[in-house]
């Protein structure tokens, strides 16, 4: 027998295709350089102030990073030996609280009328709101508001910061309501009308269940505005005791004794811990409030 000769052109049966060469990944290491070089910008600062925070206070004076010893005894100090600061700080909370509750209550009411309510004029009323959005209502409105509450004897009380608190929040509130509640479909809300339910029967037992991310949204984004405002507080307070808390770390200014360095930095993280508990204890409701349409106009 012959044996059949291989054909010249034919590849050799030990041959090997070449592997692919792999494109260094340049563009995911540039995006996160910038990712953490940003996340730096914010971590380093809060990283020095805490550190600050429990410094002594000859370390606090060395301009050395790390404290050589350590001491916690500030955070006492600050409710201890300065009692102005406790007030201000239960302020902070009354004045948060009051805000987020009754602006969370009437973002609802309204974000519900206007998506699933037959309301005359409902179009005009929801372009109005996202009109305001666009004007710096902060800063036109400040005098305005102060000369009102000057007639109506509410500057420096707590109850004048409220309400300009929950005004400021409520258009951007309602329309992130709106655009949480225009996700659930009108058959579900045609078919409660049907059965009989009234308008608020169909709110609470239907309605809100579904929205309850959204709820989370409006409460976080109001709570943050709430806590950190400074240029309302500033102006229509003038008593030290009823200043809110960021009023008095905008006022203070480290150096020594009752304010030394130490103290002020316990204060800022004090400042900054009631944000940041509420934003890890909700923020899975939070991000899926936003993915469920919360920033959908």
């Amino acid at each position: 027998m012959t044996s059949v000769e291989s054909s010249p052109t034919s590849a050799p049966s030990s041959y090997k295709p070449k592997p692919h060469r792999k494109k260094f990944p340049w563009r995911t290491i540039v995006m996160h350089g910038i990712i953490i070089f940003f996340c730096l910008i914010v971590l380093v600062p809060l990283a020095w102030v805490l550190l600050t925070s429990v410094k002594s206070l000859r370390d606090a004076y060395t301009g050395t990073l790390w404290p050589e010893q350590f001491d916690f005894t500030h955070y006492s100090y600050v409710f201890q030996k300065m009692p102005s600061v406790l007030h201000n700080f239960s302020n902070s909370i009354i004045v948060t609280l009051s805000t987020v509750l009754v602006t969370t209550i009437i973002a609802i009411l309204g974000g519900y009328a206007l998506a699933h309510l037959r309301l005359p004029g409902a179009a005009i009323v929801g372009l109005i709101l996202i009109a305001t959005l666009f004007f710096p209502t902060r800063l036109v409105s400040i005098i305005g508001v102060y000369q009102l509450e000057r007639e109506l004897g509410l500057v420096n009380t707590l109850p004048g910061i409220i309400l300009p608190y929950i005004s400021l929040s409520l258009a951007f509130s309602i329309i992130i309501m709106r655009g949480i509640f225009l996700q659930v479909s009108p058959e579900m809300v045609d078919a409660a009308r049907v059965d009989g339910a009234s308008s608020w029967r169909t709110l609470v037992q239907i309605m809100l269940p579904l929205a309850a991310n959204g709820i989370v949204v409006v409460a976080i984004v109001n709570f943050v505005a709430a806590w950190g405002e400074f240029l309302y507080a500033y102006t229509l307070l003038s008593d030290r005791y009823m200043f809110t808390f960021p009023v008095v770390l905008a006022t203070t200014f480290g150096g020594f004794g009752e304010w030394a360095f130490p103290r002020v930095a316990a204060m800022y993280i004090m400042a900054i811990i009631p944000g940041i508990l509420a934003f890890a204890i909700f923020q899975r409701w939070y991000m899926k409030g936003l993915q469920e349409g919360a920033l959908k106009f």
